[in-house]
Formats: C-alpha cells, sequence, structure tokens
C-alpha cells in the first residue's frame, strides 16, 4: 500500500508559526499518511508530539528527526531520537558527524543541496566536502519552496551520482515553515507492509532506494522477470491537487550512463515498456514521468532508480 510522506517540516520550536499540534492537525487535514518533525537544532518537540498522537489517535503518523543547520550546509535526519552535538562540525570531513548519526539508526541526507547561500542564506547551501558518499543516504533533491532552477540542480547532482553507481535515495519535502499549499507539489511516497510503522517502512524504503517522488501519481519501474524489458506502471494515489485527467498525453524519459531514451503514452494507459537491449550501457536506468512534454515544469514523478 502506498503512503504519503511529507518529510521536512517546522514548527515554532525552532524558526516555524505552527504548533507541533497545529502542524499535525495540518497534515490529517490533506491526508498526509506520516509526517517528518525535523526542527532546526532541536528534538524539543519530540515528546510533544507524542503525547498529541497519543492523546487524540488522530490518522497519521510521525517520523522523529532534526535539521542540523551549520554555516555549511544543512543535514537532515529521520529517525533521529536523541540529539547528537555537531558544534565541532568539519566541513572538510562531515563523515565524523554522520557515523555516529548513523549508529543511532538514523537516516543521514542533504537538504536542499544548491540552496542560495551568503550574503542571502548562510549556511542553507551545501559546501561540506563529501569525502564517501555511502555515508549519506539521500538527497532531498526537491526542496518545493525553492525555484526551478535550484531543484533543477539537485536532481542532476543526485542522477550523476546514481549513474555512477552510488545507491543514494532521493527525497522530496515541503520545508514547511506555516501553512503553505500542498497541491502542485511534490512528495514521498513509500510501498508499505500491511500494519507496518511509518518509521520501519521509511527505514526500508531509503535503504533500499525505494522512495517514489511525485506530484500525483507514483510511478514504479522494474525490470521483468525475464530481464529483457524495463516494465513502468503509473497508480493514481489521488493525492489532492494533481487531476489525472487532465494529462494531455504522458511521456517517459529514461536515462542511463550512455543515453537517454523517450516514450510517449496517451493519457489513459498506466503501463509501459522499454526494451533493455537499446540502451548501451544498462547498468543503471532512471525513469521520470511527465504529463506532456518533457520539461522540468511538466515533470510529475521519478520512479526508484534501476540498478542491474
Amino acid at each position: 500500500m502506498y503512503k504519503r510522506f511529507e518529510l521536512h517540516n517546522h514548527t515554532n520550536e525552532s524558526d516555524g508559526s505552527l504548533t507541533v499540534e497545529e502542524l499535525i492537525d495540518f497534515m490529517v487535514a490533506d491526508t498526509v499518511d506520516a509526517f517528518a518533525l525535523t526542527d532546526h537544532n532541536t528534538i524539543s518537540g519530540h515528546k510533544k508530539a507524542q503525547s498529541i498522537l497519543q492523546t487524540k489517535n488522530p490518522p497519521i503518523e510521525c517520523v522523529y528527526g532534526m535539521e542540523y543547520t551549520t554555516y555549511y550546509g544543512h543535514i537532515l535526519c529521520l529517525n533521529l531520537y536523541s540529539y547528537i552535538p555537531w558544534e565541532n562540525i568539519n566541513p572538510l570531513q562531515p563523515e565524523k558527524l554522520f557515523t555516529p548519526l548513523r549508529q543511532t539508526g538514523a537516516l543521514i541526507g542533504v537538504a536542499h543541496p544548491f540552496s542560495y547561500g551568503a550574503p542571502i542564506a548562510q549556511g542553507c547551501k551545501w559546501e561540506m566536502q563529501i569525502n564517501d558518499y555511502t555515508a549519506i543516504d539521500f538527497i532531498e533533491i526537491i526542496n518545493n519552496p525553492e525555484p526551478q532552477h535550484i531543484n533543477e540542480k539537485g536532481i542532476d547532482w543526485w542522477e550523476q551520482l546514481c549513474l555512477q553507481g552510488f545507491r543514494i535515495a532521493m527525497t522530496a519535502g515541503m520545508d514547511l515553515h506555516g501553512r503553505s499549499d500542498f497541491a502542485g507539489q511534490f512528495a514521498v511516497y513509500v510501498d508499505t507492509e500491511k500494519s507496518e510503522p511509518a518509521d520501519k517502512a521509511l527505514q526500508r524504503a531509503i535503504k533500499t532506494q525505494k522512495t517514489y517522488i511525485t506530484k500525483g501519481p507514483v510511478f514504479t519501474s522494474e525490470v521483468s522477470s525475464d530481464g529483457k524489458n524495463i516494465q513502468n506502471s503509473i497508480t493514481d494515489c489521488v493525492k489532492p491537487g494533481f487531476n489525472m485527467q487532465a494529462v494531455p498525453h504522458w511521456t517517459v524519459e529514461y536515462t542511463s550512463p550512455a543515453e537517454k531514451l523517450v516514450k510517449r503514452l496517451n493519457p489513459q494507459d498506466t503501463k509501459i515498456e522499454a526494451e533493455i537491449s537499446c540502451f548501451t550501457d544498462s547498468s543503471v536506468i532512471i525513469a521520470k514521468l511527465y504529463a506532456g512534454e518533457p520539461t522540468f515544469d511538466s515533470l510529475v514523478a521519478i520512479a526508484p532508480v534501476i540498478y542491474r
């Protein structure tokens, strides 16, 4: 069962305008299945969220985390339950912080890597030197408030790392600091197992690079049982603000280390195949779904990367 995760949110425990309870109510109103509580440099909201969820029992789950907000970039941590000091962080060796974080079971990600930095927003741009890309679990490739060209850079960076063989999951986030419209924005979906807690489902999805980013339908990509084709499917998850009937046509763009392949579908089509033999190098294949022509404005979804 696909569930919607909103993975980057702030409250008035840091620089947001909503209380923890108001954030929960806001998420429930938009039918979010699970949300992350990722205030800047504090986990003070965790106990409040736990109390509210236990008392009110709303139809939503919380993923506990924090956004490490440094002068050299922001580190988004999910499934983080204890505060790990970071004051002596070395931007040339951030792995020295990643290691103790991971030892707690936390998921480590780079938030909005190409955001504007100084003098506009000191520290928002990622300026740390990653020496070991296996030390991070995900990259927030789309930060919804950021301008288009900023998010395009984030997607391109992640894509190039994947094409080199690095197994890094992708996420998207609202970077919510108040009440913002979710319609037309990218979210993360996770294929959850029956009765699986949100934190466990997210841990499994990110560790296996099986997150789905979308404005509306979930777009899947897998190798056929005979190993000859890439099989894709489009599943409407009824995300508020996306109208499947308004799609003029679908375009699927496949990217491999050697080339791109583009295929067009009728708007009513929900399945497509591409022959693996069409690719000179099929070791890594990334599939994107567009509503119309393949431009960033019409990007709808990105499927999990296929590694062969």
